[in-house]
């Protein structure tokens, strides 16, 4: 968990400070930039910690092979994916993988976005494409993220880096914000999607 070139800072802005206040991080102003700057360590295992005494679930060793879909009224729905162990992918071992089903999947992989990636590939009735990342903008790399973060199609969302390789956002470097920002804006969707299918 290395900030900028793995040096043991990243940067955070004040409007993300009540999500790191939430997990119990500590943050430090930096004065001459108005930037908050934190431990990338111990944020990351503050936010694990606080999801999963929040009732998630973190399972490790696996990748995403496939997702699951369905066409519902006309339109894909993503219902889940598709896992395998990393290491029977490492060892060329022919296992077949199992599914996950869910409500909602969010793609928070990163910069290559590798969930949409599948599902753009293996499900062309989506229309989806990524347009990659672009070069460092920071200040607009940070509104965008946070403004794209949400639905692909029903069941699929993105989230964090994804959004800016589907959507060819500026990437941003070590400064964490709107990478905080879109992890809760995207949970606020679900929600509220989520709440609209009871």
């Amino acid at each position: 968990g290395g900030g900028g070139m793995q040096l043991p800072a990243i940067v955070v802005e004040e409007e993300a400070l009540d999500i790191l206040r939430d997990i119990g991080c500590r943050y430090r102003l930096h004065k001459p930039t108005n930037l908050y700057i934190v431990d990338p360590a111990e944020m990351i295992a503050k936010l694990a910690s606080s999801a999963i005494d929040s009732g998630a679930e973190i399972v490790l060793g696996v990748t995403v092979d496939d997702v699951v879909y369905r066409i519902e009224d006309d339109h894909v729905k993503i219902v889940g994916v598709v896992v395998q162990w990393t290491s029977t992918i490492a060892a060329s071992l022919h296992v077949d993988p199992l599914a996950l089903k869910s409500k909602a999947i969010i793609d928070c992989t990163g910069h290559e976005a590798e969930v949409v990636s599948i599902a753009s590939r293996r499900i062309p009735e989506l229309n989806l494409s990524l347009k990659g990342e672009s070069s460092m903008w920071v200040s607009k790399g940070e509104k965008l993220i946070v403004e794209k973060t949400g639905a692909l199609c029903p069941g699929l969302y993105v989230a964090g880096m994804s959004v800016a390789a589907v959507y060819g956002i500026p990437r941003m470097g070590p400064i964490f914000g709107g990478m905080l920002l879109s992890g809760r804006r995207v949970a606020e969707i679900i929600v509220r999607d989520l709440r609209k299918l009871s």
